[in-house]
């Protein structure tokens, strides 16, 4: 098995943060709630994370109310509205320079005071490794994993600069939305597969439903 990190994260010089008034802190991932330990000791504010494994380092940082949204950042906009009120005070929605979707825009619409802030930046990395290049040129490689639509996108950008895009023709694409599915497209793959749900357990699932079937036909 192969892991190649498409994005280096930085983390920004921690700076005090305000909680006064906030009644939860909303995170679309574990970067967003490291960065988050790093420039606050306060862990007693309710914590609504978008999926179980920022839940999970949530709760490995010390916060003591955490509820997970299992999902996508359209399943945590519903878990927020539904567990909290506007006039209850503001939220702080914590990540890094780039985002999917609109969670502010969608609470802001719903009547609720949202503050984001960036604690880190993520930036895509400006190559694919040897490993993988190898790997791929060599027909090695018989599935890859996509765990967000950008780093999907860079994977095809990559790829390109790299000159092994036609090598993806023996490989089975397997994301975990299909906003990440979508920047594939431009790829020739063998296949393309699509988690039922936006997290990983499901695109672990969807790995096996494809061994299955091919232990099936041979």
């Amino acid at each position: 098995m192969l892991v190649e990190p498409l994005m280096q994260v930085r983390y920004q010089a921690p700076e005090a943060i305000d909680l006064d008034g906030v009644q939860a802190i909303l995170c679309t991932s574990a970067n967003g709630v490291r960065a988050l330990a790093q420039a606050s000791g306060e862990r007693r504010v309710p914590l609504l994370a978008v999926g179980d494994a920022t839940a999970a380092r949530a709760c490995a940082e010390g916060f003591d109310r955490v509820e997970s949204a299992g999902g996508d950042v359209g399943d945590l906009a519903r878990l927020a509205a539904a567990r909290l009120r506007p006039q209850d005070g503001r939220l702080l929605y914590v990540g890094g320079n780039v985002v999917a979707g609109d969670l502010a825009g969608v609470l802001r619409a719903q009547g609720f005071a949202v503050q984001r802030r960036v604690l880190y930046e993520a930036r895509a990395a400006g190559a694919l490794s040897p490993a993988v290049v190898d790997g791929l040129r060599a027909g090695m490689i018989a599935f890859a994993l996509f765990f967000s639509p950008r780093t999907a996108a860079i994977f095809a950008r990559l790829a390109g600069i790299a000159e092994v895009a036609e090598c993806c023709t023996k490989v089975t694409a397997l994301s975990i939305s299909a906003a990440a599915d979508v920047a594939l497209t431009g790829l020739p793959w063998r296949d393309r597969r699509i988690a039922e749900r936006p997290n990983q357990p499901a695109l672990l699932e969807a790995l096996d439903r494809i061994l299955r079937e091919w232990r099936e036909i041979d």
